[in-house]
């Protein structure tokens, strides 16, 4: 398996540096839409004078450095937005990668919970360490070491991400008795119509109708989705290593995605975005 044998041969070992190429494109584009979303629905506004979020800010880091980052906020939108366009392009994608991680990294001054922006800067990171990012939309073939140390960066980070991820919902009884897919379902059904951002959420009316009443049939097909979910979370990794079930678990992996994404469509664009965008990296040839 390649991915050992790179590990065995101090990342020697060989690959097609259009495997990073290719994540490369496919960072910059779910970086693009993830920076052009937050304009929106009030991000735009986020600090301005007198908005909770500014108040916030001031408590947190004073009234000067508060004041710094409220009149860098707006520029630091529309440049990494356009160098996250840049980067998918490939035009001088090492200095656009560096603007784009500068732009996300500035979102852990004041979002609540920034696990997406941590994520994207760990991907961003290993991607900078590429030694051929590529120029343009074209990818290339062949056999080089250049690529071959961040290439096993990728898959230590979607394969350390799955686990722990796995690991913290085997933690939860709430998560394993299938309450707690249950009780969210329900509660989004009850309140969905007076959301001020309902594309933020897009359960399917089918799932509402048949799964959101909490029966105890619903709490039953809940408990069996998120054990499917642990076992999908757990068997990906190798599964995406080994080239014969490679097929199947992309196929499993997009559609475990979708379905998290239907619960929270703009929270976790940049998650599964990202994470099935790394199985590309999970092959060597």
């Amino acid at each position: 398996m390649w991915f050992f044998d790179a590990l065995a041969s101090g990342f020697t070992h060989p690959t097609e540096p259009g495997r990073v190429q290719w994540f490369r494109i496919i960072f910059g584009t779910v970086l693009t839409a993830r920076f052009a979303l937050a304009l929106g629905q009030g991000g735009w506004d986020r600090l301005t004078t007198g908005s909770l979020s500014l108040h916030l800010t001031e408590q947190r880091f004073g009234p000067r450095r508060a004041r710094l980052l409220a009149s860098a906020y707006r520029p630091v939108l529309i440049v990494r937005t356009a160098a996250a366009l840049v980067l998918a392009l490939g035009l001088v994608p090492r200095l656009a990668l560096l603007v784009v991680l500068a732009g996300a990294a500035m979102e852990l001054l004041y979002l609540r919970s920034p696990n997406a922006v941590r994520y994207t800067l760990l991907t961003g990171t290993a991607l900078l360490l590429a030694g051929d990012l590529g120029h343009g939309l074209v990818v290339e073939h062949g056999a080089s070491t250049a690529n071959t140390w961040a290439q096993c960066l990728l898959v230590l980070i979607t394969t350390d991400i799955y686990w722990n991820s796995a690991w913290q919902k085997l933690r939860s009884s709430q998560f394993r008795s299938g309450l707690y897919l249950a009780q969210w379902v329900h509660t989004y059904s009850q309140v969905r119509d007076r959301l001020p951002y309902r594309r933020q959420f897009a359960v399917p009316g089918f799932v509402r109708r048949n799964a959101g009443n909490l029966t105890d049939q619903d709490v039953r097909l809940w408990r069996a989705a998120a054990a499917c979910v642990i076992a999908a979370e757990i068997a990906l990794p190798p599964a995406l290593l080994i080239e014969q079930t490679m097929p199947y678990a992309v196929v499993v992996g997009i559609g475990m995605h979708a379905a998290f994404t239907c619960l929270k469509p703009r929270q976790l664009i940049t998650f599964s975005g990202l994470t099935v965008g790394t199985y590309i990296a999970f092959t060597a040839a």
